[in-house]
């Protein structure tokens, strides 16, 4: 099948065997290298010879990337929070929630770090999921969560942490995915150390399962 071919003579563990070995030439296949796998001898030559046939190896064109999902409860402000990161007006805004259909992709670089952004459509509880697009939603979220290496769950500061939030974690917790909480619309608040701590131990009390989230 034109493949190449290495002949071996093994047991050639002395001068006599290693020339007996040349008869092997009559094979038409190459030059016969005599070995002993039992005393480890032409082993090394038979490596060489092997690295010498292997083709090169194509240079690395893909680099790891962190994949990054922004997830979280429609109009908690996912595509807001993409946008701030990337600069620009990448995905549609809008007051009215579930604006964001599809998960979005969008390379970046961070101080030299190359990242890839995944953006959902929000996770709507399950009774209130139409037929149709809104489960598309759905089930395109949950994909981003499996599909990337950290998700960034969003929730709402002007708003108590909803069952639908905790949902969203389990769903994080369950795919052993890395997770990190990030409390938009701080806006909404009255800003003070104090107001800080208190939504902070409300959030960890409910997120017991998930400990180690920053």
């Amino acid at each position: 099948g034109g493949k190449p071919v290495l002949l071996l003579a093994n047991k050639a563990d002395n001068e006599a065997r290693q020339e007996a070995a040349l008869e092997f030439y009559e094979f038409s296949l190459g030059d016969p290298m005599p070995i002993s796998a039992y005393h480890g001898l032409g082993i090394r030559e038979v490596l060489d010879r092997l690295l010498e046939m292997f083709p090169s190896a194509p240079p690395e064109t893909e680099v790891a990337q962190l994949r990054l999902a922004i997830v979280g409860r429609p109009n908690v402000g996912k595509s807001s929070i993409i946008n701030a990161i990337l600069g620009q007006d990448r995905v549609i805004v809008s007051e009215v929630a579930g604006t964001t259909r599809d998960a979005v992709d969008t390379p970046f670089v961070y101080q030299d770090h190359p990242m890839v952004l995944i953006d959902t459509a929000g996770i709507r509880r399950p009774g209130k999921v139409e037929r149709g697009v809104e489960k598309y939603s759905v089930m395109r979220a949950r994909e981003a969560i499996e599909r990337c290496d950290v998700a960034v769950i969003v929730i709402d500061a002007s708003e108590k942490l909803a069952a639908q939030d905790l949902h969203i974690a389990g769903h994080v917790a369950d795919a052993s995915k890395g997770m990190i909480v990030a409390v938009n619309k701080w806006d909404l608040v009255e800003d003070s150390e104090d107001n800080r701590k208190a939504f902070s131990r409300r959030i960890l009390n409910r997120l017991r399962f998930t400990p180690w989230a920053p």
